[in-house]
């Protein structure tokens, strides 16, 4: 079948490249005329394990192309996917549609009268009917389907997640964009995955009652961990105790410095204004985005506390700057507001991450950026790890004890086994094990 995927971006990246990997043909259109011709010339805009091999392949073998010409990149699609930014619309919190609706548009001026419309982006409910209404306000004569397909990609391991789903979730009540979408997504018949057909604003909703539901699972066991500090308890055994039980699950029970990336703080922060617009607040999702932006910032203390309680003057280098392993995404990352907290009490930053440094310093100032790990620990005064990189699982403790100043960790990750870091001489401060 023959795909547009309008915007080339994460979720329009990662899904145009693993269609195309299926056998259909693909033409992920971008405005950004500079993202296109980097494309063109195999230079990726995002960091994800295995795209480049996988776009390089699928360009090779033609059924790939990136365009900025719409009109060209649509005409004789089978179905044209809207996979653009929803971000966080700046004073209120509600989801910023206006490249959905754009898109929309342009697509109702240059579309040759039937299409398939599928809405890959992250929207609120209603959102598919108003992207219907401006196309039929334009053109009331388009014989259009207008389709909710939410995407569920972790980055860092996205194309498994593609190839290899849980559930695809389907919106349209139309017979016609039925069979079309059970045809795109056929070569994944082997895995079976469950294919869930539902109206289109149930299958809006999904998308964020999902992302929601794994917010509140991150910030229930990190507020369990505060609990285990105080009473003497370990986090880690009684998330493993919890999360034995099937009804629970063990996944998304590991404690942290807080939830970030481009989803789980907008995502949640629009399902709350979705809901406090039709009268239905959700109590508990209002509190983990609260709880969620204080502890962020808050695990600045614990780095004060073992610096002795001034950190001003101090060098603290910071291990790992994304909000995840396995990605450059700074978006929302917990060690920027750990970093703003800690400059904005006198201390010094030097940091390292494998990935992402160059996306910091775009997000950061006044951050000095080291070469590795153990240039990032030459004479600090503490360090601490922020993102659980696997590069920092396996650190050379000796080494990393002759370049401290100190020999103090802060582990927010709890990536190593407080006896044996200890055994090494360290001070040891993690999260939720006394």
């Amino acid at each position: 079948m023959r795909i547009t995927m309008i915007g080339s971006g994460y979720v329009g990246l990662v899904s145009g490249a693993c269609f195309a990997d299926f056998g259909h043909y693909v033409t992920c259109m971008d405005l950004n005329t500079d993202k296109i011709d980097a494309l063109n010339k195999g230079q990726l805009p995002i960091y994800e394990p295995g795209l480049d091999d996988l776009v390089a392949k699928n360009v090779k073998d033609g059924r790939l192309v990136f365009s900025s010409d719409m009109e060209l990149a649509i005409k004789g699609a089978d179905a044209i996917f809207i996979a653009v930014g929803t971000p966080s619309r700046r004073g209120d919190g509600h989801a910023d549609l206006s490249f959905v609706y754009a898109a929309a548009r342009d697509i109702a001026h240059r579309t040759d009268g039937k299409a398939i419309i599928v809405t890959k982006s992250t929207v609120p409910v209603g959102t598919g009917d108003e992207v219907e209404r401006i196309m039929r306000e334009i053109r009331p004569e388009l014989q259009i389907s207008v389709v909710s397909n939410p995407e569920f990609l972790r980055e860092g391991a996205a194309i498994g997640d593609f190839k290899r789903p849980d559930r695809i979730v389907i919106g349209t009540t139309d017979e016609n964009a039925r069979r079309v979408m059970t045809e795109i997504y056929r070569p994944l018949y082997l895995n079976e995955p469950p294919l869930l057909f539902t109206d289109r604003r149930t299958s809006e909703l999904i998308k964020y009652a999902a992302n929601a539901f794994l917010a509140v699972k991150i910030t229930y066991i990190n507020e369990i961990a505060d609990l285990c500090e105080q009473v003497g308890a370990n986090v880690q055994e009684v998330a493993r105790g919890i999360g034995l039980d099937n009804r629970i699950g063990a996944k998304f029970l590991h404690p942290g410095p807080g939830y970030g990336g481009s989803c789980f703080p907008k995502d949640t922060q629009a399902l709350v204004k979705t809901a406090q617009d039709s009268g239905v607040p959700l109590r508990i999702v209002e509190t983990v985005v609260s709880v969620n932006d204080q502890r962020k910032r808050g695990m600045s203390r614990r780095i004060v506390q073992a610096c002795g309680g001034d950190v001003r003057g101090k060098r603290i280098a910071i291990l790992g700057l994304t909000f995840k392993p396995n990605t450059d995404d700074m978006r929302d990352a917990p060690s920027l507001s750990l970093i703003t907290a800690l400059q904005d009490l006198g201390a010094n930053i030097v940091a390292y991450d494998p990935i992402g440094m160059d996306q910091a310093q775009i997000y950061t100032a006044g951050v000095e950026f080291a070469a590795d790990a153990y240039a990032c620990a030459m004479n600090a005064d503490v360090l601490v790890i922020v993102t659980e990189w696997d590069a920092f699982r396996a650190l050379d403790l000796d080494r990393i004890k002759a370049v401290l100043k100190e020999p103090v960790v802060v582990d927010l990750r709890n990536i190593y086994r407080p006896a044996d870091i200890r055994a090494k001489g360290f001070r040891y401060i993690s999260v939720g094990r006394s």
